[in-house]
């Protein structure tokens, strides 16, 4: 909680308005989410959120005003080539936009990595070209690599990055 928002964890009742989050040309082409999205793809994307959260391997917490109604979600995850980083991301869903929400979840999602996670930084993957999401990302704090784009076979992901913050003397 903070920023004006509530992060909360999804719930089986949320599936009905993941359709309007996510089936959206801009989510599919950013994304791994396909279009189209329906309902039961919903049961189903929230059934795999649930298994991969009791793993411990990704959380993912729908982005709300005052805890009800989901307007995106914010996700850490694993990161597979850094054992001290945790991977963000974040949808906003095409309603929502504009409101700095995107913004916001990133950087209590980031927050929540630091000091509840333990991670020492936090990474995120973007589409290159993908300017509004790379927007969100200066906006928030975070700073290209300067590492190569990472192919994916279908698109070319820039990695950004924020580190933690130190104490002095540590």
């Amino acid at each position: 909680m903070g920023e004006g928002l509530v992060l909360r964890e999804w719930s089986a009742g949320d599936a009905p308005a993941l359709p309007a989050l996510f089936d959206d040309p801009d989510v599919a082409r950013f994304t791994p989410l396909a279009s189209p999205f329906d309902e039961a793809a919903g049961r189903a994307y929230l059934a795999r959120a649930a298994e991969s959260r009791a793993a411990r391997r990704r959380v993912q917490l729908a982005v709300t005003t005052d805890g009800g109604a989901p307007l995106g979600e914010a996700l850490l995850f694993t990161a597979s080539d850094d054992p001290f980083a945790v991977e963000a991301g974040y949808v906003i869903g095409p309603r929502h936009r504009g409101q700095g929400l995107a913004v916001r979840a990133l950087r209590l999602a980031t927050e929540y990595a630091f000091g509840g996670l333990g991670a020492c930084r936090v990474l995120l993957r973007i589409v290159v070209g993908n300017e509004a999401s790379d927007a969100v990302a200066r906006s928030a704090g975070f700073s290209l690599t300067g590492e190569a784009p990472i192919s994916t076979g279908t698109a070319l992901l820039r990695t950004w990055h924020r580190e933690a913050r130190r104490a002095v003397g540590t």
